[in-house]
């Protein structure tokens, strides 16, 4: 399975989806122009990582993101939580950023998966 790389732009995401150390990172900001069609593509990546049991990590350093991302973020890790791997998520949010602290919480009370809430350098 390729790994996916996109490089950030000011409304979307960096993205590194590593098969060989099955690991999911997102950083940046996530305010696509359309939220689908960008996550799409990273979505059925994860279904397929997902269909091999084993570890999965997922790294979430967004600084930003807007409802549909939010949503399309929901997508992604309900699908880790219902498949057969044993995952992960680890959230980061600058220590004076309370909205990326409380949607971290969010997130971890809505999905059934080990959650660290990390503060960065910021």
């Amino acid at each position: 399975m390729e790994n996916i790389f996109i490089a950030g732009t000011p409304k979307t995401p960096r993205v590194l989806f590593d098969s060989e150390s099955r690991t999911l990172s997102l950083s940046g900001r996530s305010i696509p122009e359309n939220s689908i069609d960008f996550y799409s593509s990273l979505i059925t990546w994860t279904d397929h990582l997902c269909s091999s049991e084993g570890v999965v990590e997922v790294n979430i350093n967004l600084e930003y993101f807007n409802t549909s991302s939010s949503k399309c973020l929901m997508d992604l890790l309900k699908r880790i939580e219902s498949s057969n791997v044993v995952a992960h998520v680890n959230w980061y949010y600058e220590e004076d950023d309370e909205d990326m602290l409380e949607a971290g919480e969010d997130y971890d009370a809505i999905i059934n998966l080990p959650f660290k809430l990390l503060v960065t350098g910021g």
